[in-house]
């Protein structure tokens, strides 16, 4: 409830039928409020204040000044009392919105900035969403509409609400016009991996974060940490030709050798087996989602580190026993499937999706992988090893074809040289 001394100055104000004078009267009263109370004696006396401009006695022509004075005032106000009064505003306003679009606007970007103080950020978001935007009233470029978006985007973001996060990023997406603003491009193109990163779509969500870490104009610690998200987002990715692509793209970075994650981006670029040690210290640096368990009770690491080192068996072996390839996993049997089950169904997934070549026989229990070449020493479903005698086979057959060449045109010397 409003002081004493506040309820009684509005009771003679409301009594006064010449305009002229009230309104110097309500801002008078306004600025003695703010000298002479504060804390929660001046929330209750702008609540009380904020009713008396507001009500059917004050018509809106007269309201439209005494708001602009009320918004100077609030401006200056600490967050809790921001938020108290600003909320009441926003209240009262929604009869009069239409006719007060433009004071409308500015108390909730003054309520949405004190619940950002206060790390109440949903709350921001939905003081931002009730600005109008589309009306008659007010003309909002598509720039000012952009960057609105992007601030509500990323106040969804702060509290891991994807969902509201990327229906308001679809809005920016929708524009007729492009983003111009360097800043508000690249807060799109961060909240974008942001987005993406958290709907575990981490191949794409790489991609962004790289073209966020090669952005002009941003600092360059910011750009060592997004290529570190894009570094991990890689490492989380289905292992297979697209992550390798991504993998070669962030290893040949020259600034990748000062990021932690260095270690682990090269064993995968490698195709190098990674120890358990490795993975329990890059996990140490992931995010809650990037963590949460799939649907087979493993996390989104555990199952990129296992690919991973699948590939990386089929570099070392020709073949090997599923039992054995278990082990080398480090699979753990449970109640229905053993260890060298799991790492069949591993392999049997990633040869139907094209992303690891090889055959699986299930009767023998052992999986044949097949090693890729080039040109004619190339064996379909064989070994390195394979390759390799095939490839000496024709370079020394491509010696004796020469030597015989030589022989047949300088008898003399082949003679000579077979004599020593």
């Amino acid at each position: 409830m409003a002081s004493q001394k506040i309820a009684n100055a509005l009771a003679a104000i409301e009594t006064n039928t010449h305009q002229s004078t009230k309104l110097q009267q309500y801002n008078e009263l306004l600025d003695n409020m703010v000298a002479t109370s504060d804390g929660h004696e001046l929330a209750q006396d702008l609540v009380y204040y904020l009713d008396s401009i507001l009500s059917e006695d004050v018509s809106i022509v007269s309201a439209r000044p005494l708001l602009d004075s009320f918004i100077k005032v609030l401006q200056t106000l600490s967050p809790e009392t921001k938020i108290k009064v600003g909320q009441h505003a926003v209240t009262l306003l929604l009869t009069r919105s239409a006719s007060v679009e433009e004071q409308d606007s500015q108390i909730r970007e003054i309520l949405a900035d004190a619940y950002e103080s206060q790390e109440e950020y949903t709350a921001a978001a939905r003081a931002l969403q009730g600005i109008h935007i589309d009306s008659s009233q007010r003309l909002v470029s598509d720039d000012a509409k952009t960057r609105l978006w992007i601030r509500i985007v990323r106040y969804y973001l702060e509290d891991d609400d994807t969902t509201s996060a990327e229906a308001f990023l679809n809005r920016i997406k929708n524009l007729p016009s492009k983003i111009e603003d360097h800043d508000s491009l690249l807060y799109f193109q961060l909240s974008q991996a942001r987005i993406l990163d958290a709907r575990r779509r981490f191949l794409d969500a790489a991609q962004q974060y790289f073209k966020v870490s090669l952005a002009p104009g941003v600092d360059e610690g910011d750009r060592l940490v997004a290529l570190s998200a894009a570094i991990r987002c890689a490492v989380l990715a289905p292992a297979g030709p697209q992550r390798s692509r991504s993998l070669a793209l962030l290893y040949k970075d020259e600034r990748a050798p000062s990021v932690e994650e260095f270690g682990i981006l090269e064993k995968m670029f490698l195709d190098r087996l990674l120890t358990p040690d490795e993975v329990a210290a890059f996990a140490s640096k992931l995010a809650p989602h990037q963590l949460a368990l799939t649907s087979d009770g493993t996390t989104v690491l555990d199952k990129a580190v296992i690919e991973h080192n699948l590939l990386a068996t089929s570099k070392l072996y020709e073949n090997i026993r599923v039992d054995d390839l278990g082990v080398i996993l480090g699979l753990q049997s449970s109640s229905t499937l053993s260890a060298g089950e799991k790492a069949e169904a591993y392999a049997a997934r990633m040869v139907e999706q094209g992303r690891l070549k090889g055959q699986i026989d299930q009767i023998d229990g052992i999986i044949t992988f097949d090693a890729e070449g080039a040109g004619s020493s190339y064996v379909p479903g064989g070994s390195k090893l394979r390759q390799w005698d095939v490839g000496v086979q024709a370079l020394a057959e491509g010696v004796e074809r020469v030597a015989a060449r030589i022989s047949d045109r300088f008898p003399e010397l082949a003679a000579k040289h077979m004599v020593n």
